[in-house]
């Protein structure tokens, strides 16, 4: 007879609870292993796609750049251009005149405004005595100098030189002054600083034979040259200057007599109101509410004044901000001009244009030049951006050449050209970043110069 089988014992509850949780513990490994998958994966895929991106970028980037060379390069070499063909027009209408013009020898009236300019005043004041022209008059307006202007000038005792004195209260104001004691209808404006060679009063004069002609600039050379700075400002002076305005002067819409030396019939002065004092660049704001008056302005070249320079990199920069922000607002000022006819219309269209693009665009634009050309040498086998940079720089040179040479100067500061060229890249660029925010902030910008 056979035992009956005893029922097995049930599991331990240790036992029991291990094989429950076997299964769940399987399939959170497997789903862990899963997602740690995925995520590698996902981040593969992401790096990946982040490097093409970033790929994408540089491309854009580059592509941006290598437009910007270009449109750099562009204009800058067809402001070269320009130039130079404006120049040379300009010189064959000097060498091939039109017919005889009628000799100018009314009396003219030399006026200087001087402030504190004791250790000038006496050079200028005796070389416009030495004159070749037969009946000039000189007046001396002091500006409330303190350091005995007014008296050296009285002492010399020179025959036909005036001395008016008046509270200190600006250049315009001085001018104004010098405008009322003149006695002549031709008057010359010259700086307390500048001296002038003996024929240049009679070449300035001689331009108003044409009826037409309300203003005349004169040609302003750098007086040092002795040291870099003087020599890189004459540089400057004979490519960015002189050139500039022959080109101008062809094109009918020449924007700026300096204040060193410039000729104006007393009618034109009175007419507009006198010197404007609105804007810091007086001369430049001058000469084009002279030009929207309907008078035309020539640049004479062979009536030469020699003008001191900044003499510090300090002093350059306060200089050159003063010029660009003065003809910033000036430009603000007289933009309506571009709706114009005559001459005014001229320099709306031609004039304004030219001067935001040279004066502030390129320079904004330029050190583009430097940074593709040496990221060329260090990053890219090919020297494409170099040939770019080394073929600007020859452009500007034989420019620079052209110019010197129909000044009738030395080539031998062109060895400077390179080095100028770097520096005055980036100052100017600082310059006009600084312009342009001091345009626009509430209380420096042109925008509270008002329009006319």
């Amino acid at each position: 007879m056979s035992r009956p089988v005893a029922p097995p014992d049930p599991p331990a509850r240790g036992t029991l609870l291990s094989a429950g949780l076997v299964v769940p513990l399987s399939g959170l490994v497997v789903l862990l292993a899963w997602l740690t998958e995925q995520h590698v994966d996902a981040v593969a895929a992401f790096d990946g796609t982040a490097v093409r991106w970033a790929r994408v970028g540089a491309g854009g980037a580059t592509a941006v750049l290598e437009l910007l060379l270009g449109l750099v390069l562009l204009l800058g070499i067809g402001r070269l251009v320009a130039q130079s063909i404006g120049a040379h027009v300009h010189a064959r209408r000097r060498w091939q005149p039109r017919g005889p013009r009628p000799v100018i020898d009314a009396p003219v009236s030399v006026i200087v405004p001087a402030y504190n300019e004791v250790a000038t005043i006496g050079a200028t004041v005796r070389s416009l005595v030495a004159s070749a022209y037969p009946a000039v008059e000189v007046i001396v307006v002091d500006d409330g100098s303190t350091d005995g202007t007014a008296e050296l000038v009285a002492r010399m005792r020179l025959r036909g030189v005036r001395v008016v004195r008046q509270a200190h209260a600006g250049r315009p104001a001085a001018l104004d002054t010098g405008v009322r004691a003149a006695r002549t209808e031709l008057l010359v404006l010259v700086e307390g600083d500048t001296v002038v060679e003996a024929d240049t009063v009679l070449r300035l004069v001689q331009r108003f034979a044409d009826p037409t002609v309300g203003a005349v600039c004169g040609n302003t050379r750098v007086a040092d040259r002795r040291r870099l700075l003087g020599r890189w400002q004459h540089l400057e002076y004979a490519l960015g200057r002189n050139l500039d305005r022959r080109m101008y002067d062809v094109l009918g819409c020449l924007p700026t007599v300096p204040g060193a030396l410039g000729a104006y019939r007393r009618q034109v002065l009175v007419a507009v109101g006198g010197v404007p004092v609105d804007t810091p660049a007086e001369a430049t704001d001058l000469t084009m509410t002279v030009l929207r008056a309907g008078w035309r302005v020539e640049y004479e070249p062979d009536a030469i004044a020699w003008t001191p320079v900044p003499a510090t990199p300090g002093g350059l920069w306060r200089q050159r901000y003063r010029h660009s922000h003065g003809i910033l607002r000036a430009i603000w000022k007289h933009r309506y001009a571009v709706r114009e006819s005559g001459p005014g219309g001229r320099l709306g269209r031609r004039a304004l244009p030219s001067l935001l693009l040279c004066r502030f665009l390129l320079p904004l634009a330029a050190p583009v030049v430097d940074v593709l050309a040496l990221s060329a040498l260090l990053h890219r086998p090919g020297v494409g951006y170099l040939l770019a940079w080394v073929g600007l720089l020859l452009a500007q040179t034989l420019t620079a050449g052209y110019a010197l040479w129909l000044d009738g100067e030395r080539l031998r500061p062109l060895w400077h050209l390179p080095a100028q060229q770097l520096v005055y890249r980036y100052l100017m660029c600082l310059v006009v970043v600084r312009s342009l925010a001091a345009a626009l902030t509430v209380r420096k910008g042109p925008l509270l110069t008002h329009s006319v």
